[in-house]
């Protein structure tokens, strides 16, 4: 019976991987760099892939480090940067950049190639923008993928899944298609609070009609921690550990770190964040 827990954090230049104790105590840390491609000004891609092999390559050596058996790992989870993932329908990468390098299918978080449409999500003044202070950043996920939509149209046309980098994770160690109630209200104006949490008519007003069918994305999102079941085979070798292991629904990364910093303050003891200092 696993007794211990992975986490895995994925940031702009390198994802880290830490194996904890239930008491929050972190047995062993390893980090692994990810390529930042940056193709004109305000642009910023990822391979997604690439961070995978990152995350892989964190947690087999976390675990090494600890010297524990991977039978003992009961659970894992993913926090990351709200980047935007863009796969076909049966899971390959398809291109965001204006290089058309297939490899980079990830928008990083930063990228500000959305301005104009960012700014149009604001002059709807839809009640959406309520929840987010008002204005529509260009590091949210709709700006983006608007104008994904109008400058790639053949990527658009090939996208059958979209996923902030965190479901992204949890998708690549299940196949699940869950996405994370955090990931969901905080970047893609999903209202949590309603019954319907896609708000339907904003989307259409912003061009984006066909969202939900061309991102694979569910009618509701799962909380934080829901179990999405045990990683696949695949994942279970690529990571080092077993299919006994059980992947929780993640978060993005400064909400992880917000949550584990007002743990670790409640407990009165700093273990449980030491690893990312």
């Amino acid at each position: 019976m696993g007794d211990l827990v992975v986490a895995v954090d994925v940031g702009t230049t390198s994802a880290r991987a830490g194996v904890f104790a239930a008491d929050g105590t972190c047995l062993a840390r390893a980090e692994h760099p990810i390529r930042l491609h940056r193709p004109r000004e305000g642009e910023a891609e990822h391979e997604s892939e690439d961070i995978w092999r990152a995350v892989c390559a964190g947690v087999r050596e976390a675990r090494r480090l600890a010297d524990v058996a991977p039978e003992r790992i009961a659970g894992i989870a993913f926090d990351a940067t709200c980047s935007l993932v863009l796969r076909d329908r049966d899971g390959a990468p398809v291109t965001v950049s204006v290089t058309g390098q297939a490899a980079c299918d990830t928008i990083v978080w930063l990228d500000h190639r959305a301005v104009a449409e960012a700014a149009e999500c604001t002059a709807t003044g839809h009640r959406v923008l309520d929840a987010i202070g008002g204005v529509m950043s260009p590091e949210m996920q709709v700006p983006k993928l608007m104008w994904l939509k109008r400058h790639l149209p053949h990527s658009w046309a090939r996208a059958g899944l979209i996923f902030d980098l965190a479901d992204f994770l949890a998708w690549k160690a299940t196949g699940s298609e869950a996405r994370s109630v955090c990931t969901l209200v905080c970047k893609w104006t999903y209202l949590a609070h309603e019954a319907e949490g896609w708000q339907r008519d904003f989307l259409r007003a912003v061009g984006l009609d066909d969202l939900l069918q061309k991102g694979g994305l569910p009618a509701h999102a799962s909380a934080v921690a829901d179990d999405l079941g045990p990683l696949s085979p695949a994942a279970a070798e690529a990571l080092g550990l077993t299919t006994r292991c059980r992947v929780g629904a993640g978060m993005i990364d400064a909400h992880a770190g917000a949550l584990g910093v007002i743990g670790a303050l409640a407990r009165g003891a700093s273990g449980s964040t030491a690893m990312w200092r």
